[in-house]
């Protein structure tokens, strides 16, 4: 079992970094391996609607989005993360995402996402609204913690004092786990939901 971890700060060893690492050790105690995908510094394009993935299957883009795709596809879980900017995620990270979500076309379904942001002081909620949406609308359960996921640090190594956001991060890894594991069991026993040919509307007809 496997876990995808995206990190979208532009600083690849800054209290981001701090925070997945802290779920990192639970993982690693749990027998999952992880792989930290550093995009936050990365020269990541917005989606332009071209719609060419939806017959490639891939990004007219080569780029981080490309390369992360099997990485993603093979996965057990993903979990997103971000400093805060302006109450939102990095919008490196948000054009990385939308173009990862949008141009691959497997199957998501219950692979385990989970969101985490990382403040000075506030938007964490708001960051961490905005990131579960790419898993909820993609059949994708959603991990939770003790508390909304998020950790708090200024300067490079101050989220190692936010000893309920640590302790938040490593309840996280732990609930992921058993939950990546649980859906694992049961896809054995049950298999995955059925699904109905999708129906697809607007609000002109």
């Amino acid at each position: 079992m496997n876990v995808l971890i995206v990190n979208g700060s532009p600083h690849a060893k800054g209290n981001t970094f701090i925070a997945i690492s802290e779920m990192q050790k639970v993982f690693a105690e749990e027998g999952i391996e992880t792989e930290i995908l550093h995009v936050g510094n990365k020269a990541i394009r917005g989606c332009v609607a071209c719609n060419s993935c939806a017959s490639s299957g891939h990004c007219v883009f080569d780029d981080e989005v490309n390369s992360a795709s099997d990485r993603f596809k093979n996965a057990d879980g993903l979990i997103v993360a971000s400093p805060v900017y302006y109450a939102s995620a990095n919008a490196t990270l948000v054009a990385f995402l939308d173009r990862l979500f949008y141009s691959t076309n497997f199957d998501k379904t219950m692979k385990v996402g989970t969101a985490v942001a990382v403040a000075r002081r506030g938007g964490i909620s708001s960051t961490f609204d905005e990131l579960n949406k790419f898993f909820t609308i993609s059949g994708m359960p959603v991990a939770s913690s003790q508390y909304w996921n998020g950790v708090h640090g200024l300067v490079q190594g101050e989220a190692n004092q936010d000893g309920e956001g640590l302790q938040t991060m490593r309840t996280l890894a732990r609930n992921m786990s058993f939950l990546i594991k649980s859906i694992s069991l049961g896809r054995e026993k049950f298999g995955l939901p059925q699904k109905e040919d999708r129906i697809s509307t607007h609000f002109i007809r």
